[in-house]
């Protein structure tokens, strides 16, 4: 398999991801969900989604459409298009699976999918994270990964324009 194929192969929609979910709880390996924009990939982001990866044997990204991101982040986001920032996050070794989601929440991938473990960055709180109550109602773990200060892709975007 060439690591193009790699890529394509973690590109997936629900069915396909519901599909993979169902083989891996046969074989009783942890998967851990995050989500968000992902917006000019940095090593604050790499940081993040290695020590989520960490926590399980599988690690599912949801990513929001560019229609989600324009209506939370305003007209000018995002920069780079769903396809370009799904087949990054696709390209790391320690990602299993990449869905888009055109909804401002995950919460109906999360309530698909029934991960072991949800995780956002230190810049949330255990009880702001979409998706903890119902995580929990499963037997669910949900943690708060550390922030890196001064990695953002908006502190980026926002020195681009200067």
């Amino acid at each position: 398999m060439t690591p193009t194929d790699l890529v394509q192969e973690r590109l997936l929609s629900l069915e396909g991801l519901s599909r993979r979910r169902c083989g891996w709880r046969t074989y009783s390996q942890k998967t851990v969900f995050t989500n968000g924009v992902f917006d000019l990939i940095h090593p604050g982001h790499l940081t993040y989604l290695a020590e989520a990866a960490g926590l399980g044997q599988r690690l599912i990204i949801g990513v929001n459409s560019d229609e989600s991101v324009r209506r939370l982040k305003g007209d000018r986001r995002p920069i780079m298009p769903l396809a370009a920032r799904m087949q990054l996050l696709a390209g790391l070794f320690y990602v299993d699976g990449v869905i888009a989601f055109d909804e401002d929440t995950p919460i109906e991938l999360i309530k698909a999918l029934k991960p072991d473990v949800l995780v956002k960055g230190g810049d949330y709180t255990e009880d702001s994270i979409v998706g903890a109550p119902e995580v929990r109602s499963w037997g669910g773990e949900v943690k708060v990964l550390s922030f890196i200060e001064g990695q953002s892709s908006t502190g980026i975007i926002e020195r681009l324009r200067g």
